[in-house]
């Protein structure tokens, strides 16, 4: 049988960098674990708009549609502000996540250890944190129409986006949160604004739909989503897996992802239905940005994107306890006092650059065997 397919698109600012870590860990699993991939690799965001002229050309458009998972690293830059919408870099991401239809975004928030004292929260709310945020991702109020910026008779204009979901758009990511759920502690929660909005009062209705009928073991309760981001930092252990729609998710995903100290830690997974093969659509990305202001120092930390195809190592390969050893190996890193400079306490201490957190991480690999 042929190697698992990766596309890999490190995009802008410290993307490249990052990526090269992950591309360490990529060969080592080959060369220790006989675990190997076909990699390839192409452009997307503002490098592509420089080469291209957009952001992602069809023909990686294409590739993205045929191998088995994505690894992006990050899109965009001050360089390409004043670009029209249209080609701005973040629409080469939006377009991969829209056409390959990757409805179901995961974003994970855990505590290690080693860093509970870098969230702004007491360590004790947040030690040992370990929650799920499920986000819809292909629909609501970034896709529905009619959308734009409108010129009104009386000389003003007018902003207007559409927040739309459709019953099976909800039904589709709900049954991805409750199997989630089904696969950790068996509890999941809700969120959207059905208080006063009809597409809150649908979602919350459909999510029931799916529970009643399909999910019945898993324990269901809904919140309003502005409570859901008030108890994320009065309480954020309360909470196993949470899913929401697409705006929400992007703003609670964010408000979690700070509670674990730094977003460098922090990756995400983008899946959508099965192929022929079985494994899903995918894309795989860290959840910072593109940070250009230490762009090329060495300063970035990689763990973000080292995680992310960890998690496509669960999701999209079936190799849950080569994840779990990738993991163990990054929290041990952690543990011995290894630190990128966004990890670095109000005691300060001497940091280590981007390739050394990479091959940190390759030594304690090493030790694991």
């Amino acid at each position: 049988m042929s190697n698992p397919s990766l596309l890999i698109l490190a995009g802008d600012g410290i993307g490249p960098e990052v990526m090269d870590e992950v591309k360490k860990i990529i060969n080592w699993y080959g060369d220790k674990r006989d675990l190997a991939f076909d990699v390839s690799e192409d452009l997307v965001g503002g490098c592509a708009y420089d080469a291209h002229g957009t952001p992602l050309t069809d023909e990686t458009m294409a590739k993205a549609q045929e191998v088995d998972a994505v690894l992006l690293g990050a899109v965009g830059g001050p360089a390409y502000d004043d670009l029209d919408f249209s080609v701005k870099p973040e629409r080469g991401l939006l377009r991969l996540r829209k056409e390959m239809d990757l409805f179901s975004n995961l974003r994970p928030a855990q505590c290690f250890d080693a860093l509970a004292d870098f969230s702004s929260l007491k360590k004790d709310i947040v030690a040992g944190l370990d929650i799920m945020i499920v986000r819809e991702l292909t629909s609501g109020s970034y896709f529905g129409e009619p959308r734009g910026i409108f010129d009104l008779e009386d000389g003003q204009r007018v902003g207007i986006n559409t927040q739309r979901y459709t019953t099976e758009e909800i039904r589709r990511v709900a049954r991805s949160a409750f199997e989630l759920a089904r696969k950790r502690n068996n509890k999941l929660c809700s969120m959207e604004k059905a208080n006063v909005m009809e597409s809150g009062i649908l979602w919350r209705e459909e999510v029931t739909w799916v529970h009643q009928n399909e999910y019945p073991d898993v324990e269901l309760s809904h919140m309003y989503a502005d409570a859901g981001a008030m108890q994320l930092v009065r309480w954020p252990k309360q909470f196993d897996v949470i899913v929401t729609d697409n705006l929400f998710g992007d703003l609670l995903s964010d408000c979690a992802a700070m509670l674990t100290g730094s977003l460098g830690m922090l990756p995400s997974a983008s899946l959508g239905v099965p192929m022929a093969n079985g494994r899903p659509k995918a894309l795989y990305e860290p959840v910072h940005g593109s940070a250009p202001d230490i762009a090329g120092q060495g300063k970035a930390n990689p763990i973000a994107c080292i995680l992310s195809f960890a998690m496509a190592l669960r999701y999209s390969f079936n190799e849950g306890t080569e994840a779990e050893r990738l993991e163990q190996a990054i929290e041990k890193v952690l543990a011995d006092g290894a630190r990128t400079p966004d990890l670095l306490g109000p005691e300060g201490g001497k940091p280590i650059s981007t390739a050394e957190m990479g091959d940190a991480i390759l030594a304690a690999l090493d030790a694991s065997l």
